[in-house]
């Protein structure tokens, strides 16, 4: 009977649509929040922004910057004024011209929008002046290393001033980018639909004519309908789907490690929270067996890690690698402290895959003592009690950004916006604002090393895994290229 439920449910869901050749049909794991890249903090609408809006910058699969909107920069020997050069031609998509007014605008919406999400990642930003038509120079209030970085992502997007004026706090309802594709319509929990833009700066290179964005929350149901020729191309395949994948010659298989991590967020001020006790959360992160978590829940395709770059990064502090399991060690600690069984709470998302790894640390952390209740909830629900500090450990996932900042910064700095654990530590802040005031790379190696010093002591996070990012898609899709922050190019596209 359950077999039989399971295999109608699966059959449910196969879309039904028949749809144009020039159609590509992309699976996700979520449905993305707020459309507007001012407002949006979700990895799935990132996917989504990179069909509709172009960005000042974008990188490389080595992670450097490389010319989209601006094609050339340079920054002055102060390291305080970033003048930018903006692609000549450019227009949104409706119409307006993409000109340095509205470089300067859409800057200035992030940084003053009410609820902003862009408003820390460039805050030392202090004004933005129009040079000519295609020169704008950014001064900053102090020499600030990520600003690049955070050009690469959703902070460098730019939208039409028009139609953002027009539109206010609903411009999410109907966003205007200078993207290769304009927004259509979209269905809440079933689909977004995007189409070719004809006046793309690059549009000899899009090929595709429409592309339908379909949240898919399990991944069996999502590689199901990839099998049944219902998608052509869908994110995050669970690791243990990968020999299905790879037998079937009917698709193909992308893959790259992660920018970001999974850990364990640990909120010591929670109210009666054994976790309180740094010795407590030093026996939690003793008791997990990092690899054999990435082997029984993950196929072994993951990478263990215990910093907030994986170990095969240039920034990785060495003198800290990952750290073993010792039960016994474990054991001792919680005696030490005078809780020989700490009883927490670990809230992870309703997903077909952190429940696993719930369940896999629950077991893991009860040989050396640790009572662990897990608590399922959707990504709303959870992000909503992080936001609030209403949590004792937080099973949470960070796609990642390219300059480790983009990693640290917002999760460990003192009152910062991800700051959900409520950490806050004047060694760390010092060693975050030192690797942020220079461009200097030994000086920040340098700051990376006391920032772990403080915060691979403290344990506000405990560092668990670097995901292989995994993409399947039919052998029709062709230019497929695995970007390190999960984020699939539709430059050069094709379906044969």
């Amino acid at each position: 009977m359950l077999r039989l439920s399971a295999a109608c449910l699966i059959a449910g869901v196969l879309l039904s649509t028949p749809l144009s050749a020039q159609t590509l049909r992309y699976g996700m794991m979520e449905d993305p929040d707020a459309l507007d890249p001012t407002l949006a903090r979700t990895f799935a609408s990132r996917m989504v922004f990179t069909a509709l809006c172009d960005k000042l910058v974008d990188i490389g699969t080595d992670l450097k910057p490389v010319p989209q909107l601006a094609t050339a920069w340079e920054l002055s020997s102060d390291e305080k004024t970033l003048t930018m050069h903006l692609r000549p031609g450019v227009k949104f998509h409706d119409g307006e011209p993409l000109n340095a007014a509205a470089a300067k605008f859409s800057i200035e919406r992030h940084l003053k929008m009410p609820g902003s999400q862009r408003r820390s990642e460039i805050a030392p930003i202090d004004a933005v002046e129009v040079v000519d038509d295609l020169t704008f120079k950014i001064v900053l209030k102090a020499p600030f290393a990520p600003l690049m970085a955070q050009f690469t992502d959703r902070a460098g997007m730019m939208v039409s001033p028009k139609a953002a004026e027009r539109l206010g706090d609903k411009f999410s309802t109907a966003p205007v980018c200078a993207g290769p594709f304009k927004f259509v319509e979209r269905v809440p929990q079933d689909r977004i639909v995007v189409e070719r833009f004809p006046d793309y700066w690059n549009k000899d290179q899009i090929h595709i004519q429409r592309i339908e964005f379909r949240p898919i929350p399990d991944a069996t149901v999502r590689l199901t309908n990839l099998r049944a020729g219902q998608l052509d191309l869908l994110e995050r395949l669970a690791p243990t789907d990968v020999p299905q994948v790879t037998r079937d010659a009917k698709l193909k298989l992308g893959s790259v490690y992660e920018l970001g991590f999974q850990s364990l967020l640990l909120n010591p001020a929670k109210a009666g929270s054994p976790l309180g006790d740094p010795r407590v959360r030093q026996a939690l992160e003793l008791s997990i067996d990092r690899n054999a978590l990435n082997q029984v829940v993950f196929n072994g395709e993951f990478l263990a890690g215990n910093q907030w770059v994986s170990p095969k990064h240039p920034n990785y502090v060495k003198e800290y690698p990952v750290p073993k399991r010792d039960v016994a060690k474990a054991k001792a600690l919680l005696a030490e402290a005078g809780q020989p069984k700490p009883q927490i709470t670990l809230s992870v998302y309703a997903n077909s895959e952190a429940p696993q790894v719930g369940q896999v640390i629950q077991a893991m952390a009860k040989e050396a003592g640790f009572d662990i209740k897990i608590q399922a909830a959707d990504f709303t629900t959870l992000l909503d009690m992080a936001d609030k500090g209403n949590f004792e450990a937080y099973l949470y996932s960070w796609s990642g950004r390219p300059d480790p900042d983009g990693n640290t910064f917002s999760f460990l700095g003192c009152k910062t916006p991800l700051n959900y654990t409520r950490y806050c530590n004047a060694d760390a802040d010092a060693a975050l604002q030192a690797e942020r005031g220079t461009v200097d790379t030994a000086k920040r190696q340098a700051a990376w090393k006391s920032l772990a010093d403080r915060v691979l002591t403290d344990r506000p996070v405990v560092y668990l895994l670097h995901r292989k990012l995994l993409w399947a898609y039919a052998n029709k899709l062709t230019g497929f290229v695995a970007y390190p922050d999960g984020l699939a190019r539709f430059t050069g596209l094709k379906l044969n």
